[in-house]
């Protein structure tokens, strides 16, 4: 490097690139990968869903299926983004990250939790709004010890896992391309209007903001996944303790 060359300060973001690739030669997802990741997504849901609830099943089987259903999407739309052109998964976030990163994620989940919890009861005194779009994720985990810990994997470890492939990996990363604002802003924007308009949508604008940063600044969708599984992990637990109440 030569006297003139400045590095960046440690610790500080890589730039990213807004060339199509991801500053390593490979192809990062664009505009193609998240309307196809986001169509299948919204097609599962407008189809799969109402079918599940016609089948009129045990309302403990029909809110575990739901609650494990975000994860299930989340994954098969990335499949599709994954299989479109560039079929790299390195390339859509699938990479490790230092343990400081680990430790910071932890941090930051914690801290998200309570913005999480203080932006939706804002919302829902803001508004007078009180239904609870999630009711039958509690029916699930209300069914007995069984009930209570599938529904924790599915909603603690599967939907983090899933929903942070598809909206971190897909789309923050093709965002970012237009700029940290685009890129960061916007995908939470997504990420929340595809949890509809209710009380959920603030809390999930939070975890989209806080997630979409720290790909940002990582170039992987681990630290997300560890912030959303720190957030999601309690609501179960917290669902069937509010219903003893």
């Amino acid at each position: 490097m030569s006297q003139n060359q400045t590095r960046p300060p440690t610790g500080a973001p890589a730039p990213r690139p807004t060339d199509g690739t991801d500053g390593s030669g490979r192809m990062r997802p664009g505009v193609p990968e998240i309307v196809v990741g986001l169509l299948v997504w919204t097609v599962a849901v407008r189809v799969l869903v109402p079918r599940l609830r016609e089948l009129e099943l045990d309302p403990v089987v029909t809110g575990l299926v739901l609650t494990s259903l975000s994860g299930i999407f989340g994954l098969l739309g990335f499949a599709a983004a994954l299989g479109l052109r560039i079929r790299s998964v390195p390339a859509f976030g699938l990479r490790p990250v230092t343990r400081r990163w680990v430790l910071v994620a932890v941090g930051l989940g914690v801290a998200t939790l309570v913005v999480k919890s203080l932006a939706s009861a804002a919302w829902i005194y803001l508004s007078g709004d009180t239904s609870n779009p999630q009711a039958e994720y509690a029916q699930g985990a209300g069914g007995g010890v069984v009930a209570l810990v599938l529904a924790t994997v599915f909603l603690g470890l599967l939907t983090p896992f899933g929903e942070e492939l598809l909206f971190r990996g897909v789309v923050t990363n093709a965002l970012l391309r237009y700029g940290p604002v685009v890129g960061v802003v916007g995908s939470a924007a997504v990420f929340a209007l595809y949890h509809g308009i209710n009380s959920v949508l603030p809390g999930a604008f939070v975890v989209g903001l806080v997630t979409a940063e720290l790909f940002r600044r990582t170039g992987s969708v681990w630290p997300g996944v560890i912030v959303h599984v720190v957030v999601n992990l309690p609501a179960p637990l917290i669902s069937v303790l509010a219903d003893l109440g």
